[in-house]
């Protein structure tokens, strides 16, 4: 989880105790409705016993975050975080939406509204809280699956009709241990019957230790014909404060050996050929490749040189940035699946139509993407980092058949 300043930190502190005044302003307004002077009282000193409480905390929590226990660290900073979320964003539009109706009702009319304007302000800063709670405690574990069915001309005949599952974030931390949870998933997923799982990276947030336990719940992935995974940039343990450099290395060795447990084959710049009645399909594995700050470990070219020969190639790439720097229009990959953006855990989909601030930074943020004869499927993580929640995003399950065109009618 990304370290933030002190000076950061303050800042935001700052912004909170600014949108909490303007918030209390018109608190007054709604109050002065109360015939209970204590209730009155009681109201204010609710809310600002809540607000202080938590600049303190958070400000507490940062000067102390290094002396944290790992976990309890984890844990700490996701409720803040949640805690955070669900407290300034409701604020902000009760303020926003308040002032409009107060500033529009002194432009056009003579009286001024001592109940319609309050109520509705009132509203307008509860729905967003009840909404955030709502992604916090109900959707950020309800998947979902989506569904993709390609053509290819150049497909093995073979392979026509292979069914692959990928799913992508899991970050496992998050979870805290909450088996029955991740089970569910797994239901959804062994009951698409796949032929391949593919995992493309961010198992952890930042450690190995997130594993323990977790072994006997991976191990019932099952997949006819076999388990693939990728690193992600979570999974190096470059966003955390080590020791030594062999400490780093041997949490990294751990993460790999978790794969190894569970049945999955780890592709580290790597290929694997893959061969039915003669005919054969390449799953090419990289290691995390993204554009700055994220690190670059991927070596593409290295991963194809045992596959050059193979016309129908899948790649696995966390990052989708990878893509478009690499893939399209300079190899004949057929198809990339990514994750690495979780759509932001913030957006709208329906149907076709899907928009989240992510697309402000990753053209290609959630779902497939087609260019030429190559695809890209984006998929929206299984888990969560930052704020414990999911808005109108989903976790998802991609389920992806790919079909030869020549067999379309089949």
């Amino acid at each position: 989880m990304r370290s933030y300043s002190l000076f950061t930190i303050s800042l935001l502190c700052l912004a909170i105790l600014l949108v909490d005044i303007l918030s209390f302003r018109w608190l007054q307004d709604i109050t002065q409705l109360f015939a209970s002077s204590l209730l009155k009282k009681a109201v204010n000193v609710l809310f600002w016993s809540f607000s202080a409480g938590l600049v303190i905390a958070i400000i507490v929590l940062k000067i102390t975050l290094d002396d944290i226990n790992p976990k309890r660290k984890h844990w700490l900073v996701s409720s803040l975080y949640g805690l955070t979320i669900s407290s300034f964003i409701p604020k902000i539009l009760f303020v926003i939406v308040i002032s409009i109706l107060f500033f529009a009702n002194v432009v056009f009319s003579e009286k001024e509204s001592l109940l319609i304007i309050p109520l509705v302000g009132l509203f307008s800063g509860f729905l967003p809280f009840f909404v955030i709670i709502y992604s916090i405690f109900k959707a950020v574990y309800h998947f979902k699956i989506y569904t993709h069915k390609i053509h290819f001309d150049h497909l093995p005949k073979a392979f026509d009709g292979l069914r692959m599952v990928q799913i992508s974030d899991i970050h496992i931390g998050g979870f805290n241990n909450r088996y029955k949870v991740l089970q569910k998933a797994i239901r959804l997923i062994n009951n698409l019957h796949p032929d391949f799982i593919f995992f493309t990276g961010d198992l952890v947030n930042n450690y190995a230790w997130e594993l323990r336990g977790w072994n006997q719940t991976f191990t019932k992935l099952i997949a006819k014909k076999g388990k693939f995974a990728v690193l992600g940039n979570h999974d190096y343990g470059d966003y955390s404060k080590w020791d030594s450099d062999s400490d780093k290395q041997e949490n990294l060795h751990k993460i790999m050996e978790f794969y190894k447990d569970v049945g999955f084959k780890l592709l580290l710049n790597q290929s694997e050929m893959l061969e039915y009645n003669t005919e054969k399909i390449a799953i090419i594995g990289v290691e995390n490749w993204g554009k700055p700050p994220f690190k670059q470990y991927g070596n593409l070219q290295t991963a194809l040189k045992k596959a050059n020969n193979i016309p129908f190639k899948i790649l696995l790439s966390h990052d989708p940035s990878h893509w478009a720097e690499e893939v399209i229009d300079k190899t004949n990959i057929a198809i990339t699946l990514s994750g690495h953006t979780h759509g932001m855990q913030l957006g709208f989909n329906y149907k076709d139509m899907t928009w989240s601030p992510i697309k402000y930074k990753y053209k290609h943020w959630a779902g497939l993407y087609k260019h030429n004869n190559q695809y890209l499927n984006v998929n929206r993580g299984l888990g969560w980092v930052g704020f414990p929640g999911r808005l109108g995003m989903r976790p998802e399950i991609t389920f992806i058949q790919i079909k030869c065109n020549n067999a379309a009618s089949n």
